[in-house]
Parts: C-alpha cells; structure tokens; sequence
C-alpha cells in the first residue's frame, strides 16, 4: 500500500508540473490593445486640459473626443476578443492536459502490472533468504509435481522391441530382488521416456546394493526422478542428490541438479557458485555444460560479479606455481620471497571469492593464511565457506581440514 501512496504522489507531481508548464501565460507581457487603451484615455484627459488652456476651441474639442472614443471602442473589441480566444484555448489546454495525465499514469499502471511485481515489497537479504528457506521446505513431493506436470505420451516401440520390453517387465516382477534385470529395466524404461518406471527400478538397485551403492547410482535415481516432473527437483530427488555428494562431493552431475534446486528455490547466487566450480571441472562435452553456459551470465548478474566465461576445455586442476615460479622462488631473498607466496594467496583469495573453485581450494586457501600468521582473514574465509558448502557435507570437511590447519575450526 505504501508504495502505491508514494507512486500516485509522484505520478501526480509530475502531471502537476506538466499543467503548470501548459497553463502558464506571459502575465509580465502586455497585449498590445491594453497598451492603445491606457494611450487613448490620457488623450481624453489631455484634450480637457487643452480646452481649459484655450490651447484648442470646444469644437475642435469635441471632435477630438469622438475620434479618441472611435478609437477606444475598436481596442476594447480587439482586447475582449483576444480574451475570449485565451479562455478557448485555456479550456483546450486543461483537456489536452487532463488526457495526458489519464494516458500517462494509465500507462505507468499497466507496463507496471506488466514488468513490475505489484504488492512485492522491497526484502533485505535476510528476508530472501529466510524466504528461499521456506519455499524450500513447503515445495512439492515427487508425487505433486508428477501430477502437475503429467508425461508427453510415449511414442510406441516397435513390435519386437515392444516384446521384449514386455518380457523383461514380467520377469523383474517375477524376480524383484534379481539385481541385473532392475538395472537393465531401468534403464530400457528411461531411454522409452518412462521415467517413473525407470526411476523405480532405480529405486529397487538401490535396495539391492545396499552399503555397495555407489554415488552415480543415487545421481541416476535423481536424474530420473528429476526427468519425470520435468525439471523439478523435488525433496526426494534432493535427498538422493545428498547421499551421493556425500559419496562423492565431486559428482558433477549431482551438483548441477543440486545446483538446479537452488535456482529453483531463489538462490541463484549459490547456484551461480556452485555451478561456476562444476563448470570449470566438468569435460566441454559434459551433457550439463551447455545448460550452464547458458544461463551463468544472468546468474552472475544476480551474484553481483563482473563474470567471465571460462574457455572449453575447462580447467579442473588446482591454481598452484608453475614450474617456473618455483625456480625463481629459489633465487629469491626471504623478503622477496614471502611477497611472491602472499600476492600468490591473494590472487587465490579474489578467484575463489569472484568465480568460486573446489573444496580443496577453499582447504589450501585457509590453510596458507594459517601458514602467514593471517588468523583473522582465514577466521572470515571460514564462515564464508559454512555458508558456501552448507548442503555438502562432505566438501565442508574438506574445506574445515584447511580451517583446522590454520587455528580457526575444531
């Protein structure tokens, strides 16, 4: 409500001005006929005082008179004509204001309902982030967005394709906890599309596996799962993510999807983190690499960071001295080379902060602060990678190996 009250306050100042621009006249500036008229009536005094003089007779007089209110009435008529053509105008111009001031607040009203968010109030970071929180924790189960986003219909196999596919579904019923026939079923129902039959199957490796489940079996669950509501990572699809980064932090398949989840549930600054770090180590032909691309540059812009994009192929090594700089450093005095080791770490520092990098990176960033006595930065680096890692166990420890190392983490 108050930014209505305060966009209709503005709207109409503005229309204001516009009125007052419109509707000002030259007060300053005399019409010509008002001039004649105040010319004409110091003639009439003047001809009185000519007679009483005896400078002119009553004859000459009097005919000066007529002449002088001959010459009135025509200015008088000049000058109400004039009037009345200001008054026209002055009319026209209060309607050709009060249609701009309809079209122009009318417009700023619908491109605003258009473009804008009406009733969206302004949020501190803490509020969005509080929000994202919530719409993370009250989002849709598998089953809900299966149901609002239903399957294409699936394009029939052919026959004999179509009787196998038959058969091998008998025989996993027949034989549920046969492993091999759950892996290839799940597979044969996700090439067909059929994804909540595929993921099921997938669901029943996973049972058979048991402690032997490995992290690309519980990324090929959520990746099904995720195909069958199309797109949507649901908290079941999350929950198989978790377990396979804590298998592997390092699979980037689950990572993207984990990093999907976040922009759906309005964090794209970590998922512009996230995904910077699985782009820089992910193959150029990596199935998620052109979907990243895509979108990191409006990712960027919503993190607040001048982005640049990495060049396929990408880089996953770890920023270190090349062989080069280590023969400097050996020639180098003490003082020089302490200066070489923290603009080093310095560099390592902007990186990490404007492009992000792996957990390892985080762990030997904090670790060479620890190294050069900098406490109190390693202390911030920490709590920033809390916030970074805080969905991936597993890549915290790594990260908190590096904190142990430089005295700011148990």
């Amino acid at each position: 409500m108050l930014f209505w009250l305060i966009a209709g306050t503005l709207s109409l100042l503005a229309v204001a001005f516009l009125a007052l621009a419109a509707l000002r006249r030259a007060n300053d500036t005399e019409h010509p006929a008002e001039f004649d008229l105040r010319v004409y009536r110091d003639q009439l005094k003047d001809v009185d005082k000519d007679v009483a003089r005896g400078v002119i007779d009553a004859a000459d007089a009097g005919r000066i008179r007529v002449e002088i209110s001959r010459r009135i009435l025509a200015a008088d008529a000049v000058l109400k004509a004039t009037k009345n053509d200001a008054d026209t105008e002055a009319r026209g111009t209060a309607a050709l204001v009060a249609i701009l001031a309809v079209v122009m607040i009318g417009m700023s009203v619908t491109v605003y309902s258009q473009l804008g968010a009406p009733g969206f109030g302004d949020m501190p970071l803490s509020i969005r982030i509080e929000r994202s929180q919530e719409r993370l924790a009250n989002r849709m189960s598998q089953i809900e967005a299966e149901a609002e986003f239903p399957p294409q219909p699936l394009a029939a196999p052919e026959p004999e394709l179509a009787e196998l596919i038959l058969k091998l579904r008998e025989t996993v019923k027949e034989q549920p906890n046969d492993l091999q026939g759950q892996e290839l079923l799940a597979r044969t129902e996700s090439s067909l599309g059929n994804m909540r039959a595929a993921y099921t199957a997938q669901g029943h490796v996973i049972r058979l596996k048991g402690d032997d489940t490995t992290s690309g079996d519980y990324s090929i669950y959520a990746n099904m799962m995720i195909g069958a509501s199309d797109g949507y990572v649901s908290p079941e699809a999350q929950a198989a993510l978790r377990l396979s980064l804590e298998l592997d932090p390092q699979n980037n398949l689950s990572r993207y999807y984990w990093g999907l989840m976040l922009l759906q549930n309005e964090r794209p600054d970590l998922t512009f983190q996230l995904w910077d770090q699985v782009l820089r180590q992910s193959p150029p032909n990596a199935p998620w690499v052109d979907s990243i691309r895509s979108r990191m540059a409006d990712l960027a812009w919503f993190a607040g960071v001048d982005y640049q994009m990495p060049a396929p192929p990408h880089s996953n090594g770890l920023a270190g001295p090349s062989a080069d700089d280590v023969e400097t450093a050996k020639e180098m005095s003490s003082e020089d080379r302490q200066e070489m080791i923290q603009s080093m770490v310095a560099n390592l520092a902007e990186r990490l902060a404007t492009e992000g990098g792996s957990p390892e990176e985080w762990a030997r960033l904090l670790t060479a602060y620890g190294v050069l006595g900098q406490t109190d930065r390693a202390a911030a680096i920490w709590e920033e990678a809390k916030q970074v890692f805080a969905e991936v166990p597993n890549a915290l420890e790594t990260v908190r190996a590096g904190a142990r190392n430089a005295g700011v983490a148990q």
